[in-house]
């Protein structure tokens, strides 16, 4: 049978992927600085073996014959995905390709120092080289999968996510969050100025730390003996879901950046150790793309790390294994604090969207030819300010070039975050209506039944469905940005 050589082909390339996941986990995490060049060696020669083997010429025969072939549902819908991941890998041609690698590299290198130096004129004819790399690319993808161009883009990233239906919902969103913001920063200003801000008491050892994500990490079902914490540059989750790989990076003035990285890196931990065994070396049994991927680490870091409820539990811990001692009304200022800034990736949870609104408008643009590279700087600066009140007109390094996202040519990447936040907030809706307990257990530090709805709605289901059919499967509705905006007045508007 044509299918059973897929499923022998998806074991050999569940290996390479293995190997290739550890070898870049360790990479950011333990590799002695001279290993570098041996290891680029070695992982360029197992993706050029992986890719390879994924479009052989005789892949496309058996994905043919195996249409014909009596499958159950299960194979049914990994035959699904092993279509829609050979289509995407061969609709680009070799030397489109090389083209392109070289191209992103280049750019990426340049960005590097040069945002450093604020200069963007310097930076400005390799990102043009880049956006015309991108429109090309999204052309040939477009034609491959019968989309339109942007929407070919966000396929790589999100199957199934369209502009025609994400655009709506983003605007509904920006709309509100235009309005709140500054209602949230008055109400947090009030706050304050009736009960000033409790400072840290700056003394917090890494390894202490440490401990206490270790204790958080096992309390909301991290399953240690199939993943380990380290430490890295920035907080990444790696490995393979039998061996996940997380990270986070530690101050010893304050611990709360470190332990929300924990949270955040363990919400996507979770849902790789819980993908369905028997289908891991199948395309169907992967995450459903990076949308879902992030409202499953948003869940945690946001809906129950940042819940109320969750500190009752977690403030006995923090004095044990800090040796603070804190009230609910001491800590939650800290751990909801809200503030306009220029930089996405140090934004709190009311500004953040609006950062990634901006992009996703703005790349659109780019892609479609609306807008020229020449013209960014100015565009970025008017959303900012229309958006968040802020200029960046003189400080590129902190608008355009922000972001090593653009520089690498990954467009179509970034609605992404915001998706998966407003995913997040729906799961919780969702899972409120069929455990009205939830944040009764959260309190007693007790995750199991938080833990089943997720394993059962999302974690289990792999990669069998689309990205919107998941959602509306697990939550009853299409994505809808009311959920959003009700889970971010009920925490930073007014009472």
């Amino acid at each position: 049978m044509s299918f059973e050589k897929l499923d022998q082909l998806g074991r050999r390339l569940e290996a390479l992927e293995h190997a290739m996941s550890i070898l870049g986990a360790d990479e950011a995490t333990h590799m002695a600085v001279g290993g570098g060049e041996k290891r680029a060696e070695a992982m360029s020669n197992l993706a050029g073996l992986y890719h390879r083997q994924a479009t052989a010429p005789e892949v496309a025969d058996w994905l043919d014959a195996a249409e014909g072939e009596s499958l159950d549902e299960d194979q049914s819908a990994a035959l699904r995905e092993f279509r829609r991941q050979h289509t995407n890998m061969t609709c680009l041609p070799p030397e489109f390709v090389e083209r392109q690698t070289s191209a992103r590299m280049r750019s990426e290198q340049l960005w590097r120092s040069l945002r450093a130096q604020n200069d963007w004129t310097s930076f400005e004819p390799a990102l043009e080289g880049v956006v015309q790399l991108v429109r090309e690319e999204a052309q040939l993808r477009a034609e491959a999968l019968g989309l339109a161009p942007y929407d070919a883009l966000m396929e790589q990233y999100d199957p199934g996510n369209r502009v025609a239906d994400i655009t709506p919902v983003f605007a509904e969103l920006k709309a509100f969050l235009v309005d709140f913001v500054p209602e949230a920063l008055a109400v947090q200003e009030e706050r304050l100025t009736k009960t000033p801000l409790k400072p840290l008491s700056g003394v917090y050892p890494t390894e202490r730390q440490r401990e206490l994500g270790l204790a958080m990490m096992q309390a909301v079902g991290f399953d240690l003996t199939r993943g380990s914490l380290s430490v890295s540059h920035h907080p990444f989750c790696g490995g393979v879901p039998t061996d996940v790989r997380i990270t986070t990076r530690y101050k010893q003035n304050e611990f709360l950046s470190a332990l929300m990285g924990v949270l955040h890196e363990t919400g996507h931990a979770l849902y790789e150790q819980n993908l369905p065994a028997d289908w891991s070396h199948w395309p169907s049994g992967k995450a459903r793309g990076m949308s879902v991927h992030e409202s499953q680490s948003l869940f945690v870091e946001k809906q129950l790390g940042r819940n109320p409820a969750f500190w009752h539990w977690a403030l006995p811990e923090v004095e044990k294994h800090l040796g603070e001692a804190w009230t609910i009304d001491e800590i939650l200022p800290h751990v909801h604090h809200v503030q306009r800034g220029l930089i996405r990736v140090d934004a709190d949870e009311v500004t953040y969207p609006l950062h990634v609104i901006l992009r996703y408008e703005l790349e659109q643009e780019l892609v479609t030819g609306r807008l020229e590279v020449a013209d960014l700087t100015e565009a970025w600066d008017a959303k900012m300010q229309a958006y968040l009140g802020l200029s960046t007109i003189d400080n590129p390094a902190d608008g355009p070039m922000q972001d090593v996202h653009w520089p690498s040519g990954a467009f179509g990447y970034f609605p992404s975050y915001t998706l998966g936040a407003m995913m997040a907030a729906q799961q919780w809706a969702a899972l409120i209506k069929a455990h009205g307990s939830a944040d009764e257990d959260i309190a007693k530090g007790d995750f199991e039944a938080v833990n089943e709805w997720r394993r059962d709605k999302i974690w289990s289901q792999g990669s069998r469905w689309s990205t919107p059919e998941l959602m509306e499967k697990a939550t009853g509705e299409k994505l809808d940005a009311r959920y959003f905006a009700a889970h971010l007045k009920a925490r930073y508007g007014r009472p």
